[in-house]
C-alpha cells in the first residue's frame, strides 16, 4: 500500500478519490528550450512523497535535479543540461558539459582520467552521458495495491570498426516512496571484445553536503589517490565550509557489504532541519570498487559517491594493474542501485548503526 500523508492507502481508496493517477505521481515527458540545453529530452518523475528528480534520455538516461520537499539532494554545475551536440572529448574537455546533477554515468568502454591506451586518444570518463538514448518508454501500473512507475531508455556507444556496446536502462519508482531504483543492462553487441569500465558518478551537494556534514559508510579502508588525498585520509569522511583553493581528494574505499551483498553509502547532514540527506545501495560483486570525492571548493562544493567495477587514474593504469574488465562479443552484465532520501535523524542513526555493525 502507498504511505500517503501520514496513512496508508489501497488501490481502491486511492482512485476513487482521483480522477488519475497523475494527480498523486508518475512521469512527464517535456523538451528543455533555453540556450545551450535546447533540444535536451527530460522525464519528470515525482512519487507524493516529495521526492523529484530529473531523468535526461538525451544524456544517457542520466539524473540531473533532484529535490525532496524542496531540499536538494545533489550538486548542479554552471554548464547547465548541456545538448550533447556540444560534446568536447579530447583531454578535460568533458568538465564542459558535466551539469552535476545526481547521477552521471561514466564509461562505457573507458572512464577515468584522460589517457593514451591501445594506440587510442580516452579523454575524461568516457562518452555514455553525452549519448542520446533511444526506445524511450515511460509508463506505469498497478501490482496489487502499489503504483509503480518508470522511463526506459537505450544508449549505444559505437563506431566503425570500433566497439559495439549498448546501455538498456530503467529507472523505477513507487507511489510514496523517497527512493528509485536504477536497473542497467550493458551488452556486448559487436563482434569483437570490448573494454569495460563503468561508473557512476553521485554527486552529492548542499544542503545535504555544509559543514559538519559527513559521509557514512561501512569502509574498512580508505585509499588516498594521491598527495592531496594522503594528507587528508583521516578526515575523509568529515567536509569543510566552502574553502577557496581547495584541491580534490579522491579516496578508494573498501566496502563492507550486508548479508545480501549490497555496499550502502549516505551523505547526511544532521544540523539541516530534522536531519537530512541520502544514500546509495549497490551490489558490491557487480561494483567492486567505491570511489569518493570531495570537493569542497568555493562553487564546486560537492561530494561524490562513486560505485564503479574500475579505478579512476585511467584505463591504461587498469590495463597495467589486471584489474581492466572486458565484454566478450554477446556478453551482457547487469547492475542494480538504490537512491533513497534520509528525511531524519532517526533515519540517520538507523542507517548509521546497521552501518557500523557491518564495520564490527
Amino acid at each position: 500500500m502507498a504511505l500517503l500523508y501520514g496513512r496508508e492507502y489501497t488501490r481502491a481508496e486511492l482512485l476513487a478519490r482521483v480522477g488519475d493517477i497523475s494527480q498523486l505521481a508518475g512521469t512527464r515527458v517535456c523538451e528543455l528550450q533555453e540556450g545551450m540545453e535546447a533540444g535536451v529530452r527530460a522525464v519528470e518523475f515525482y512519487t507524493g512523497s516529495g521526492f523529484r528528480f530529473t531523468a535526461l534520455p538525451s544524456r544517457g538516461m542520466d539524473i540531473s535535479r533532484a529535490d525532496w520537499n524542496g531540499m536538494s539532494l545533489a550538486w548542479r554545475s554552471s554548464t547547465g543540461e548541456v545538448s550533447p551536440a556540444y560534446y568536447e572529448e579530447p583531454g578535460l574537455r568533458w568538465l564542459r558539459n558535466f551539469y552535476g546533477g545526481l547521477m552521471v554515468t561514466c564509461g562505457l568502454t573507458y572512464a577515468g582520467a584522460p589517457c593514451e591506451d591501445g594506440g587510442k586518444s580516452l579523454g575524461l570518463h568516457g562518452r555514455v552521458s553525452n549519448l542520446a538514448a533511444s526506445c524511450l518508454w515511460t509508463d506505469g501500473e498497478w501490482q496489487g495495491d502499489d503504483y509503480i512507475f518508470w522511463a526506459q531508455g537505450k544508449v549505444r556507444e559505437t563506431s566503425v570498426f570500433g566497439e559495439n556496446v549498448a546501455l538498456t536502462r530503467r529507472i523505477t519508482c513507487k507511489l510514496g516512496e523517497n527512493r528509485l531504483w536504477v536497473n542497467d543492462i550493458v551488452q556486448n553487441e559487436g563482434f569483437q571484445t570490448a573494454e569495460h569500465m563503468l561508473l557512476y558518478h553521485i554527486n552529492g551537494g548542499f544542503p545535504a553536503v555544509d559543514a559538519g556534514s559527513s559521509l557514512l559508510a561501512p569502509s574498512l579502508r580508505a585509499v588516498p589517490r594521491d598527495a592531496d588525498a594522503e594528507a587528508a585520509r583521516d578526515r575523509w569522511h568529515t567536509f569543510e565550509p566552502p574553502t577557496p583553493g581547495f584541491r580534490e581528494q579522491v579516496f578508494y574505499h573498501d566496502m563492507a557489504p550486508d548479508a545480501s551483498g549490497r555496499a550502502t553509502a549516505a551523505l547526511v547532514n544532521r544540523s539541516c532541519g530534522d536531519g537530512f540527506g541520502f544514500y546509495v545501495s549497490y551490489y558490491k560483486n557487480e561494483l567492486p570498487q567505491f570511489i569518493q570525492w570531495k570537493m569542497n571548493g568555493q562553487g564546486t562544493y560537492t561530494v561524490g559517491m562513486e560505485p564503479a567495477n574500475c579505478k579512476v587514474e585511467g584505463r591504461h593504469k587498469d590495463r597495467a594493474a589486471g584489474i581492466l574488465q572486458f565484454l566478450e562479443p554477446g556478453e551482457r552484465r547487469e547492475y542494480r542501485l538504490e537512491i533513497g532520501v534520509l528525511t531524519c535523524a532517526t533515519e540517520i542513526v538507523a542507517l548509521e548503526e546497521s552501518l557500523g555493525q557491518l564495520k564490527g
